[in-house]
């Protein structure tokens, strides 16, 4: 059975899609299966889910909210959406710290990738995470909490490690949010107050084209409960007094409300709006993490790239994360910065031009995102990731059989050959 992914940019070569209904059968498919991978919201641009053998849809699981109030947190099916019961956490009286741009993201997707949120303050979603339940590759289910050992390789493991059928995540109490967007900051303005800029607000997004004009719109996400204030200019930006769209000319029907407005931090911290289309659609996505001292030398040199970027892209978008101990994780043990691109779908000037970017911030540190497109080089993940051979040897306990790798494993966190790895698909 072959699909694609969201974005239309990869076929998925599995030959069938099992659609569980309890953790039972997970745990028999998983142990008659030579090869098998969970399929999540299929949000990711390359490979990563894909299978040589069956591919796992978890959405038919039980959905679950069962909330630890004592402990603080919240256990939910590993295939569910965040924006199926974000509101709901909501209205029992607490939220998740952080969300990424988009609620329509699966949650064990997420968290097997480090899919982010931002703030120079706030850990990617995969932080929160306080206890797993997963079926390893001898079909038995295996149930660890923050504290077992190895747990911090187990959460960011790119579904190298088993099945992950429930995920137990920290919870605090609900709060309210504003968003504030600024339009035209210039890149002097940028590069003298990036520090002031990127922690003005409990989150912030600077959106670029990689142009001579700078910076497009700043969007600030801030706490109600956190003194802030919010004047006509912000770092040489115009407050924008209607709501805006990351793409220049597009509706912001899809973005999530802006001009100050409160709101529930379910309906604030994404960018889009679950009953849309999220972003553009028609897009691929790239983008790397790198220490955020290094956020300067980023900016410069991709600048120098911006007339050979500018043709292939839609929007560009800079965000902050705080470091974590997930062993894989693209904030490990350093405060980031993202520098994330959304592309047109120019496949073959996109096989040119990443090689480019690659080279342009491997020196400085640069994590590529592992559910996006990249070309870089297997060595580098050596480096990039002290705790690999920790990994590796993790995988081999939970998956002696090698029931959950494939070709994408094997190019990046598997690699014997050292060949340049493309994941440009």
């Amino acid at each position: 059975m072959n699909s694609s992914n969201w974005a239309g940019n990869y076929q998925y070569r599995a030959r069938q899609v099992h659609v569980p209904h309890t953790l039972e059968e997970v745990q028999d498919l998983v142990a008659a299966a030579h090869r098998i991978k969970a399929v999540g919201s299929r949000h990711s641009f390359n490979d990563i889910a894909d299978s040589p053998g069956d591919q796992l849809n978890l959405a038919a699981l039980p959905a679950e909210l069962d909330i630890d109030r004592a402990r603080n947190t919240v256990t939910v099916s590993g295939g569910i959406r965040y924006g199926d019961f974000i509101e709901q956490l909501h209205g029992e009286g607490f939220a998740i710290h952080n969300l990424a741009s988009l609620p329509h993201i699966s949650v064990a997707g997420a968290v097997a990738t480090a899919t982010h949120g931002s703030g120079v303050g706030n850990g990617n979603l995969a932080s929160a995470v306080a206890g797993l339940e997963l079926v390893t590759g001898t079909g038995e289910v295996l149930r660890v909490t923050r504290g077992s050992d190895n747990f911090a390789g187990m959460v960011v493991a790119l579904g190298a490690l088993g099945i992950v059928t429930r995920v137990t995540l920290d919870i605090q109490p609900s709060f309210q949010v504003r968003q504030d967007v600024y339009d035209t900051l210039s890149w002097a303005d940028v590069t003298d107050n990036f520090d002031a800029i990127t922690s003005a607000a409990y989150s912030v997004s600077l959106f670029t084209s990689w142009g001579t004009e700078g910076v497009s719109q700043v969007w600030l996400k801030s706490r109600t409960d956190a003194d802030a204030t919010f004047p006509p200019v912000f770092f040489g930006g115009d407050y924008a007094r209607e709501a805006r769209h990351p793409l220049p000319g597009v509706s912001p029907v899809s973005t999530t409300e802006q001009v100050g407005a409160p709101g529930p931090w379910w309906n604030r911290l994404a960018h889009f709006k679950l009953d849309f289309t999220p972003s553009h659609g028609d897009e691929v996505q790239t983008e790397y993490l790198l220490p955020r001292d290094n956020a300067l030398a980023a900016i410069d040199a991709l600048r120098a790239l911006g007339p050979h970027i500018a043709p292939h892209l839609f929007i560009a978008e800079l965000r902050t994360v705080a470091a974590d101990e997930l062993w894989l994780s693209t904030a490990y043990h350093q405060h980031s910065v993202g520098f994330h691109f959304t592309w047109k779908k120019h496949a073959e000037a996109l096989a040119a031009l990443l090689p480019d970017i690659d080279a342009a911030l491997a020196p400085l540190g640069g994590r590529p995102h592992w559910g996006k497109v990249f070309i870089t080089d297997p060595d580098r993940f050596e480096a990039l990731y002290p705790q690999l051979p920790a990994f590796r040897q993790l995988a081999e306990t939970l998956d002696p059989e090698h029931k959950f790798r494939n070709d994408y494993l094997d190019r990046t966190v598997f690699a014997e050959a050292r060949r340049p790895t493309s994941l440009a698909n």
